[in-house]
């Protein structure tokens, strides 16, 4: 499980005293090796349903279940996962019976016939899950559950305990839960630790790097629940300036001075990280960017533009993928500068290059020519190319798309570090969040799969 030696201590040692007694009855081995241990789990989680006793009765079996999983060896929560999977989903009989019973049931009798059919098509455990809601710190321990689930979903009934804890989970992260909350130099450092290890867009690379985005002319906002107070769910960082922020490592400049936020007129959104694994599939982002504009609006009223300033994942393995499908839109010009640059045989191979050897970027002339047919090829990316569901390729752009911003403008050689250069060339876009048309750049999005963008993006597919 992804939590830190210190959650689990802390957890082990306050769920063995909930467990009590059950604890020493509820001993398998760290792997789960023998069948013995199996059916000793499996009898554990059965009895964790039975619901004999009251309500300390029930947090003492949860409590040990759950000190067992966190003692297990990875193999052994592997195991666990497949025998909670595969023993206690949903009882197939018991829904057929429930059907039938609603057919034939007259019309007096239907409502109670639909209860007993909704009630039929509750896995167990479901009910099961449930019940760590109860203990300290239990959320936090049924997220990462999921975090080590979704390494394991290779089967249907993986699948299907995924999409149940998914569910589940969702309930309770709903967007009325949450707390925003400004981090400061001045939070404690455990929490300012956390942000070090989860940020994963731009690396945190130590201390000062961290206070620099903090200080005045930035903000990082992030998402809490109630049940996981000192746990981001979420965070923001953002950058107050005046203008379109075209480069990333400008932006984190420890050196740069600082300036007066009041000053401001634009708000740079340039690290959105989800800091939970085990909420992949649960949507916050757009809630904290809406939350985020209207905190910012309240504190400095010079700002009015909202903007990102945003990495392209995708764009490097659509490029692969283009070249060996021989689908690349490259005209015949831009087919001989290619293998001219990059002393290949064509163009295709040219590019292979360009991903995995940074020397051009250090040869003005070669970025002269480069600029316009990368520009060109990045922009038919982000505008034109869809997945399967008609909605663009690239997994950071779907997300604003689908919060209402347009792709505003491409910026050249924006992230020179070797994780921008080998992902999208350095390239990064702004996607600008236009206040008087977010509702219908989402409708136009979501309802029909269309890119909203600049004419001056729009421009680039036409040179």
């Amino acid at each position: 499980m992804s939590e830190s030696s210190s959650l689990f201590k802390r957890l082990l040692g306050a769920w063995h005293d909930i467990a009590g007694a059950v604890t020493s009855n509820s001993k398998v081995s760290p792997d789960l090796s023998s069948q013995d241990d199996a059916d000793s789990l499996r009898d554990q989680m059965a009895a964790c349903l039975e619901a004999r006793g009251g309500e300390v009765s029930a947090r003492a079996r949860a409590a040990a279940l759950g000190g067992t999983y966190l003692e297990l060896e990875p193999e052994g929560r592997q195991k666990f996962l497949r025998i909670l999977a595969e023993g206690f989903g949903t009882d197939i009989g018991a829904v057929d019976a429930a059907i039938a019973t609603l057919q034939a049931a007259d019309p007096d009798g239907r409502l109670a016939a639909q209860e007993k059919l909704r009630q039929s098509l509750e896995p167990p455990r479901l009910r099961l899950l449930t019940q760590f809601n109860a203990l300290p710190e239990g959320v936090k321990f049924l997220v990462d559950l999921r975090s080590d689930l979704m390494d394991l979903s290779d089967g249907p009934e993986l699948k299907a305990l995924n999409n149940d804890l998914r569910t589940l989970l969702a309930s309770w992260f709903d967007i009325g839960f949450l707390e925003l909350r400004r981090i400061t130099w001045d939070s404690p450092a455990s929490l300012l630790e956390k942000l070090i290890a989860y940020e994963a867009v731009h690396e945190i690379r130590s201390w000062d790097d961290l206070k620099n985005r903090l200080e005045a002319d930035r903000r990082l906002f992030a998402f809490f629940h109630p049940r996981m107070p000192d746990e981001p769910l979420i965070f923001v960082q953002v950058a107050l300036v005046n203008g379109l922020a075209g480069n990333v490592n400008a932006l984190l400049d420890e050196s740069a001075p600082v300036t007066d936020p009041n000053e401001a007129d634009t708000a740079i959104f340039y690290s959105i990280t989800n800091a939970q694994r085990g909420l992949a599939g649960i949507s916050f982002g757009g809630f904290l960017i809406k939350r985020v504009v209207d905190e910012l609006q309240a504190e400095f009223s010079k700002l009015k533009t909202f903007s990102t300033l945003s990495p392209i994942p995708g764009f490097a393995r659509w490029v692969r993928k283009s070249s060996q499908e021989g689908t690349m839109p490259l005209n015949e010009d831009e087919r001989v500068i290619l293998a001219e640059i990059f002393d290949t045989e064509n163009a295709e191979a040219g590019l292979e290059r360009l991903f995995n050897d940074t020397a051009w970027t250090q040869d003005e002339g070669k970025l002269a020519s480069l600029e316009p047919i990368l520009t060109k090829l990045c922009t038919q990316y982000l505008l034109r190319e869809k997945n399967s569901r008609g909605r663009a390729r690239d997994p950071v752009a779907h997300f604003h798309l689908t919060n209402g911003a347009q792709v505003e403008r491409l910026n050249w050689l924006a992230d020179a570090s070797a994780h921008g250069l080998s992902q999208s060339a350095g390239m990064m876009v702004n996607y600008l969040y236009n206040l008087a048309k977010i509702e219908a750049n989402h409708e136009r999005y979501t309802g029909d799969g269309k890119v909203s963008a600049s004419a001056t993006v729009n421009r680039l597919l036409k040179k």
